[in-house]
């Protein structure tokens, strides 16, 4: 069993998998909501392997003062957090630029209050002009509050895009980080799983869970076509078109626009083995 899908942490396993391990504990979980875009860790205070959004939904499965053991709700995958949880809104928006910033005040040159990231999910309770009104819930460390953000920088939640491509586009020249998954810092699987769930695309969250799960495979040598996927050992990147890719990529150490035959080339000669698979989603 994969650990980064599996909901066991050695201790505290979820119902679902009585009878396959041994744990001293079965649970049903909590379903709890994310604040903030807290990273998803191996271990307490161990590696990032992915990154949770504004409004995601987790089930809490084990927790101590200092962290939880979840697993998110939208791709499956289980890890550790600190924090940054709280009980479920009824959310109706989500933002739909790659960040944007919130304000306590229906104004721009006033403080701003925290900044939401692509496909974060809010509860939008009113509006002033050009604002959205969201409710905030309370946490730990602020009460409740409203906040403030662009209504253009938000739709309604089951509104999707229809090319990939484009969604991916919105983050040319972010900053690739690992297992990042925000306009602040993103990698090439992060930036495949949001690009695909904006679409409405079930997606998982690393790049060789993707190549397992997504698409058609296509032949050595079959020409790109916009949206085809590229994947090589621990890396995937987006046709644009017949001759060009897009990828978040440590090379550039950002989302960039690369010739496929010079990212072939440059990725083999690296030391990181030939393309594995081509495929094509639809």
């Amino acid at each position: 069993m994969d650990r980064r899908l599996t909901p066991f942490n050695g201790r505290v396993a979820h119902v679902s998998l009585r009878g396959q391990v041994d744990a001293e504990e079965f649970v049903e979980g909590e379903i709890e909501q994310v604040i903030d875009a807290p990273f998803l860790h191996d271990k307490p205070q161990g590696r990032r392997d992915r990154q949770l959004l504004w409004g995601d939904q987790v089930r809490v499965l084990d927790s101590k003062p200092d962290w939880s053991f979840v697993q998110s709700l939208k791709d499956g995958y289980v890890g550790y957090m600190c924090y940054s949880l709280v009980p479920p809104q009824t959310l109706t928006h989500k933002v739909t630029q790659r960040s944007t910033w919130a304000y306590r005040e229906p104004d721009f040159k006033t403080p701003a209050a925290d900044v939401l990231h692509f496909e974060s999910k809010v509860c939008v309770t009113g509006g002033q002009g050009q604002w959205a009104e969201l409710s905030v819930p309370e946490t730990l460390v602020r009460p409740a509050q409203t906040w403030f953000i662009p209504a253009a920088h938000l739709a309604p939640i089951g509104q999707y895009s229809s090319d990939p491509v484009g969604v991916a586009e919105k983050f040319l020249g972010t900053p690739y980080v690992w297992a990042g998954n925000t306009g602040f810092g993103i990698d090439c699987s992060g930036l495949v799983q949001a690009a695909l769930l904006a679409c409405a695309i079930p997606c998982p969250g690393d790049s060789d869970m993707q190549e397992a799960e997504l698409g058609k495979t296509l032949p050595p040598n079959t020409p790109a076509q916009r949206g085809d996927l590229f994947f090589w050992k621990g890396h995937v990147a987006m046709a644009v078109d017949a001759d060009t890719l897009i990828h978040a990529n440590a090379f550039h150490m950002a989302v960039a626009y690369e010739p496929i035959n010079e990212a072939i080339s440059r990725i083999q000669a690296q030391g990181d083995g030939p393309v594995t698979r081509h495929a094509r989603l639809t």
